[in-house]
C-alpha cells in the first residue's frame, strides 16, 4: 500500500475510534450527572434506562409501533421523491419558469409542514396527515437538490450532447441525470432524519400509531424510565436509518468520485 493510501486510511480509523470513545464518554457523563443532580424518578440514569430498552426489544408492541412509524416515513419519502424529482426536472427545463417561481419557492420552503395540522385534521385521518407532513417537508429537500444538480450540469457536456444530435430526453438521461444523482444521494441522507422526526411528531402531537404514541403513553402513565428507553431506542432507529442511507448512497453512486474517496 502506498504512503498516500496510508495517509488517507489512518484518519478514517482514528475517527471511528474517537467516535467510540466519545460515545462511551457521553454515556458515562450522563450516568454521573443523572445520579448527582437529578431525581431518578424524573431523569433515570442510563444503568436503569438501558435494561428497560433491552426489555422493550422483546415486546411485539414496540416492533409494531416501529414498523408503523417507518411505514409512514417511507410513504412520505416516496411521495416527496416522485414529486420533487418530476417537478425539479420540469421547472429546470424551462429557465423562464424557474425565474418566475424561484422567489415563491424560496418563500414557501421555510414554512414548517407541522403548521398544516390544524387545517388537515378536518379533512384527513391522522395516519394520512402524518404521511403528508413527511411528504411536504421532504419534498422541498428533494426539489432543491434536483435544482442544484441541474444547475451544476457542465455546459460543455450539454452542448456536446446537443451537437451529437441527442434530443432533450436523451440529454436528460445521459447528461443531466448522472449529474443530479449525487445531489439526490445527499437528499436521501437528509430526508431520512426529517421523515423519522415528523413521523414521531404525528404520534406525539396527534396520537398517530407508532413510536411517538408509545412515548406519549409512557409519559402519561408516569413510566418515565420506559419513556427514556423508548427515546433511546428511537435514537438507535435514527442512527440505523442514517447508516442505511449512507450505504445506499455509496452503492448507487459507486462510480462517482466522491463515493470512491469516501470508501478509502
Amino acid at each position: 500500500m502506498s504512503a498516500g493510501h496510508r495517509a488517507v486510511g489512518w484518519p478514517r480509523q482514528d475517527s471511528r475510534l474517537l467516535g467510540s470513545v466519545g460515545l462511551v464518554g457521553t454515556a458515562v457523563l450522563y450516568e454521573v450527572v443523572a445520579r448527582a443532580f437529578f431525581d431518578p424518578r424524573h431523569v433515570p440514569p442510563l444503568s436503569e434506562t438501558l435494561p428497560e430498552a433491552v426489555g422493550l426489544l422483546g415486546e411485539e408492541a414496540f416492533w409494531t409501533a416501529t414498523w408503523r412509524t417507518l411505514g409512514a416515513a417511507g410513504a412520505g419519502i416516496g411521495i416527496a421523491a416522485v414529486a420533487g424529482i418530476a417537478l425539479g426536472f420540469g421547472i429546470s427545463s424551462l429557465p423562464r419558469l424557474l425565474r418566475v417561481v424561484s422567489s415563491t419557492l424560496d418563500f414557501l420552503r421555510p414554512v414548517p409542514s407541522i403548521v398544516l395540522i390544524p387545517v388537515l385534521v378536518f379533512v384527513l385521518d391522522i395516519a394520512r396527515i402524518t404521511v403528508l407532513l413527511v411528504a411536504v417537508s421532504c419534498f422541498w429537500i428533494v426539489l432543491f437538490q434536483v435544482l442544484y444538480g441541474v444547475r451544476d450540469v457542465d455546459p460543455v457536456a450539454r452542448e456536446t450532447a446537443r451537437c451529437f444530435g441527442l434530443g432533450r430526453l436523451a440529454r436528460a438521461v445521459h447528461v443531466t441525470w448522472p449529474t443530479v444523482l449525487p445531489y439526490l444521494g445527499t437528499a436521501l441522507r437528509l430526508v431520512v432524519s426529517v421523515a423519522l422526526a415528523l413521523a414521531l411528531t404525528g404520534g406525539l402531537v396527534m396520537g398517530a400509531a407508532g413510536l411517538g404514541e408509545l412515548i406519549w403513553r409512557s409519559q402519561e402513565a408516569g413510566d418515565i424510565t420506559g419513556m427514556y428507553a423508548l427515546v433511546l431506542l428511537t435514537g438507535g432507529v435514527g442512527v440505523g436509518l442514517d447508516l442505511l442511507a449512507r450505504l445506499a448512497e455509496r452503492r448507487l453512486l459507486h462510480w462517482h468520485v466522491g463515493s470512491r474517496e469516501a470508501v478509502r
